[in-house]
Order: structure tokens, then C-alpha cells, then sequence
């Protein structure tokens, strides 16, 4: 008896579920970025709760499609889910700060390297014209635009050396230590680093990696210099939030 071939046919129902469930990732990375983006421009402060029907009501999905985004960005330390009470933006602990500036020097030490070895000269000519709109927005902007394009600069940096990874794991960590800085920053100052980053950009297009990194040291130094990693500092700015919200 001859076998007869399979046909590789879906059915409707198959189609709509896959175009569902295509809709929902999309939906679910919407939510995602929404909600880091507010997190790492301040707009959502550490312990604030998330509110999942908020989400769903605005975004039009519902409540197992928003928890599903929010335990991405469980995994990614920006929220974190405490029992019985619901979602919370993270509030990451001094050890945990101290880990993860560590790592970040480290990491952007390495991400040096490989940009000397891997940038073109028009790579670098661009890197340096954010440093010029970084200039311009310090001296004309507003705070958000100044932490918004702080932020970019090293990302941007980060894509010419070359390798996804590292560019992944860097914006994880600069998206963890907005945290650390809304938590534990006491010395707020008026500076984006613009100058540092428009240093450091003269000195990769001199090949001269050593100066880049002892600049790089100084400027994550000099962010580092604005915490105060003590007991209680987490809780004085989560205290400060509610009697400027109230207030």
C-alpha cells in the first residue's frame, strides 16, 4: 500500500493563532521598551509599582501578555516581583551597585580595545559629532536630554567595537545602574560628560589606547564620585519621591 504525502497545509485556526501570537511578541516588546525606557530616563523610580492593568488596558492585550513582558524585564533586574504585593521597579542593593559598576569598567576597558582595532575613521567622526550634540544639549537641553544622549554615547561606542554581546551585556548594565544612580546619587551635577567623551573619542582616533581607558577610569570614576553606597540612602530617595510627588 503507497504512503501518501503529507500535506503541509495550515489550517485557519493554525494561521490566526500564529498571526495571535506574532501580534502579542510585538505588543510584548512594546511594553518591554516602554517600560525601560521610563526606567532608565527616571520617569518610573525604584519601588514604584507596576500597575499590570494599567498596561493592558493601554496597550489592549491582556493581563498574561503584560506579565509575560514584565518577566523579561524580571530577568533583566529592572523589576522585581514581590509576593503577594505585585511588580516593583528594582531597587538594587549597595552590593549589587558596587558589582555592577565594577563590571561596567571593566567591560568598557575591553569594548576600548576592540573599537581601536575595528572603528573607522568615519565611525569615529560620527561618534565624535554625538559628542558635539551632547555639547549643544548640555549648555540648551533639558535633564532628560542630557541623560538620555549620556547614555547613547556609550552604547554608540559600544556598537564600533564590533560584537553584539558585548554591546547587549553593556546596555544591561547601564540600564541597572539608572537604578543605582536614582537610588544612591547624592551629588547631582550639571555635567553630561560631555567633555570627558569628546576626549576619549581624540584619543581613539590617535590609536592611543591607554590614554582612552585612563580617560574612560576617570569619567565612570567621577559617576561613581555621585553615590553614596551607605545604608539608608535607598530609602532617603524613595522618602524625597514621595513628598515631591505629594507635595
Amino acid at each position: 500500500m503507497k504512503r501518501t504525502r503529507r500535506q503541509n497545509l495550515k489550517s485557519p485556526a493554525t494561521a490566526i493563532g500564529a498571526a495571535e501570537n506574532a501580534d502579542n511578541d510585538d505588543v510584548s516588546e512594546r511594553i518591554r521598551n516602554t517600560l525601560a525606557a521610563a526606567i532608565g530616563e527616571g520617569a518610573l523610580k525604584p519601588g514604584t509599582k507596576i500597575l499590570e492593568e494599567a498596561i493592558a488596558e493601554h496597550f489592549g492585550v491582556s493581563r498574561t501578555v503584560v506579565r509575560g513582558a514584565l518577566g523579561v524585564l524580571e530577568s533583566d533586574h529592572l523589576l522585581e516581583r514581590k509576593r503577594n504585593r505585585g511588580t516593583f521597579v528594582a531597587e538594587p542593593s549597595i552590593e549589587q551597585a558596587k558589582n555592577l559598576f565594577e563590571a561596567r569598567r571593566k567591560l568598557e576597558r575591553m569594548l576600548l580595545e576592540l573599537v581601536i582595532l575595528r572603528a573607522t575613521s568615519d565611525e569615529l567622526d560620527a561618534l565624535e559629532r554625538l559628542t558635539h550634540e551632547e555639547e549643544h544639549i548640555h549648555h540648551h537641553g533639558d535633564e532628560k536630554s542630557k541623560t538620555v544622549l549620556s547614555g547613547k554615547f556609550h552604547i554608540v561606542l559600544a556598537d564600533l567595537a564590533g560584537n553584539p554581546v558585548l554591546t547587549e551585556m553593556l546596555s544591561k548594565i547601564v540600564a541597572r545602574l539608572s537604578l543605582v544612580m536614582a537610588l544612591y546619587e547624592e551629588d547631582r551635577k550639571d555635567d553630561c560628560g560631555a567633555d570627558h567623551h569628546r576626549m576619549i573619542v581624540k584619543a581613539l582616533k590617535a590609536k592611543d589606547l591607554a590614554k582612552a581607558q585612563d580617560l574612560m577610569d576617570h569619567h565612570l570614576a567621577d559617576i561613581e564620585g555621585r553615590v553614596r553606597l551607605t545604608e539608608g540612602q535607598g530609602d532617603r530617595h524613595t522618602f524625597m519621591a514621595v513628598l515631591e510627588n505629594f507635595s
